[in-house]
């Protein structure tokens, strides 16, 4: 990790009286708790601090148990804010329309952990050793000498959790475990991350999942497994976008592919999510359309039909 860049980041954060912190459209569990967990630590100190981030602003489901206080529309962010701290952008765009908004701040602080991310803002803390940016935001706060209580450690555990798939990923490492460990003795409980991540989901989600996996293509020569997730499929089970991200969990298990490809219909087009188990860098795919992410789990956006982009990730996988 570049603690040099690690020491600006902590610098600037203690010397700005507020905060506005984002992460990417679409948050995931790393991206908002890390954001929200950074806003709750400065509040305990008595620093003025809001969450918000681009795109449609919904919070998954899943992610609800978390203390969103914080978290305000785009609409109440500030134009033109003193500190804007971004967390698990890979690239601006990203951003969405907290893009512009960046243009305008005083100091742009950026942590990430993706191999993808080049390095924007004034200062970029990137690591891509670290399983997940609530590790680097872990080592932000504890450098501020900020309080970690309970529900700043649930932020934090909850980015952890779920980008490392439970600690099972390989970037899975001691030092997470001790990041980790100390999250707990912070008085997180993880059942109620467990619970709420992976054990609840309406049950329209069971008819989706079905009608997912009873599509699902496995091409055998590429060790390559794919479906889709369409518009009719959610409005026959009364089952929102944000609320299906376990599928390519689902789709991934099958044994004899080495990647998954997973492309929910969306009114842009389709959103491709892909796991590999480490034989293809699927972030290099991603890349290609795009998008980023890491060695064994990438994301990106494409728009024609599904069948072409499924043909041309088949094409990639063949290198």
């Amino acid at each position: 990790m570049a603690r040099e860049a690690l020491g600006a980041a902590i610098e600037a954060i203690a010397a700005a009286e507020s905060l506005a912190i984002t992460c990417h459209i679409n948050p995931d569990g790393d991206a908002l708790g890390s954001a929200l967990a950074l806003a709750h630590a400065a509040r305990r100190t008595g620093v003025d601090a809001v969450v918000s981030f681009g795109g449609e602003f919904v919070v998954p489901d899943s992610l609800s148990f978390l203390d969103l206080d914080p978290l305000v529309p785009i609409d109440a962010f500030p134009e033109e804010p003193e500190c804007l701290v971004v967390f698990d952008v890979a690239a601006p765009d990203r951003l969405g329309e907290i893009a512009v908004i960046a243009e305008h701040a005083g100091t742009v602080v950026v942590i990430d952990h993706h191999v993808s991310n080049d390095g924007f803002g004034d200062i970029a803390v990137i690591d891509p050793a670290a399983a997940a940016s609530a590790q680097l935001a872990t080592y932000l706060i504890e450098g501020l000498g900020w309080p970690i209580d309970e529900t700043v450690a649930l932020c934090l555990m909850t980015g952890l959790v779920t980008d490392t798939g439970r600690f099972s990923y390989s970037a899975t490492t001691g030092e997470v475990l001790r990041v980790a460990a100390r999250l707990l003795d912070a008085g997180v409980k993880p059942e109620v991350i467990g619970q709420h991540v992976y054990e609840a989901a309406p049950f329209g989600y069971l008819a989706v999942s079905a009608a997912v996996l009873g599509r699902a293509v496995l091409d055998r020569r590429r060790a390559f497994v794919w479906s889709t997730v369409t518009k009719a499929d959610l409005e026959s089970a009364g089952v929102e976008y944000t609320q299906t991200d376990g599928l390519i969990d689902d789709l991934r298990i099958a044994r004899e592919a080495d990647v998954a490809l997973l492309l929910k219909e969306t009114p842009a087009g389709w959103k491709g999510s892909l796991r590999s188990r480490g034989g293809t860098d699927v972030a290099a795919i991603a890349a290609s359309f795009g998008g980023g992410g890491h060695h064994n789990a990438a994301g990106f956006h494409a728009a024609g039909p599904s069948g072409e982009i499924v043909e041309r990730i088949g094409k990639a996988i063949d290198g």
